[in-house]
């Protein structure tokens, strides 16, 4: 599982916002993405990955069909809920816990992942750590990101996302020598993280529960 991670960065500074960009919504329409124009501040989307009852083939773009059904009722219990802002926050998150995790920050996993990632990551710090081994690695770019599945179940929301990358990493040992890795060589990665929310709690946080490989 944690294979995954061992590459990429995005602003550390985000860690603090991440929780208000991570789907918040302010209207109560039907329709999954609301127009661009109409969410401010929020980067352009398509319109045409609005999801209807008749949903157009969105496979290729941000929502798989598969869950469409569980963001409606994800929707439904919280109508603040906007899934493109989600998914927007949810690269961001992609991004901050991967680079928590190369410069072995500990604080920002805590903030940002349950308690079971959160172990099997700072286990991997303290393994690296131990071995005098630090990483020296770089997000290029998110080439494309999906929500593939989403659930609602014991008043949990979960959304699971697939995220195609490009990652440069580096491994050295204590002396600094290049001992796995190239920065001038990014390798394509296809990892599957779910975000996980109880729903009406009256915290809007999400937390990264879950990872694997696609």
């Amino acid at each position: 599982m944690l294979v995954v991670v061992l590459l990429g960065m995005v602003a550390g500074f985000l860690a603090l916002r991440l929780y208000a960009v991570l789907g918040k919504r302010t209207g109560h329409e039907q329709p999954l993405v609301r127009p661009a124009e109409e969410r401010v501040g929020a980067p352009p989307v398509p319109r045409t990955i609005d999801v209807q009852p008749e949903p157009r083939d969105v496979s290729q773009r941000h929502v798989e069909p598969a869950a469409e059904n569980g963001l409606r009722a994800i929707i439904a219990s919280d109508p603040t809920f906007d899934v493109a802002e989600f998914l927007e926050g949810a690269k961001s998150a992609y991004g901050m816990i991967l680079d928590a995790f190369w410069k072995g920050d500990r604080q920002t996993i805590d903030w940002l992942t349950d308690a079971e990632v959160k172990a099997a990551f700072t286990g991997e710090i303290d393994a690296r750590e131990a071995a005098g081994h630090t990483l020296e690695n770089r997000l290029v770019s998110i080439e494309r990101a999906v929500i593939s599945d989403a659930s609602v179940a014991a008043g949990i929301a979960r959304i699971t996302v697939r995220f195609d990358a490009d990652i440069a990493a580096v491994t050295r040992d204590a002396e600094g020598n290049v001992i796995a890795g190239s920065l001038t060589d990014a390798v394509e990665t296809h990892d599957v993280w779910t975000f996980a929310r109880t729903l009406k709690s009256g915290d809007p946080n999400w937390k990264l529960s879950d990872t694997d490989e696609a």
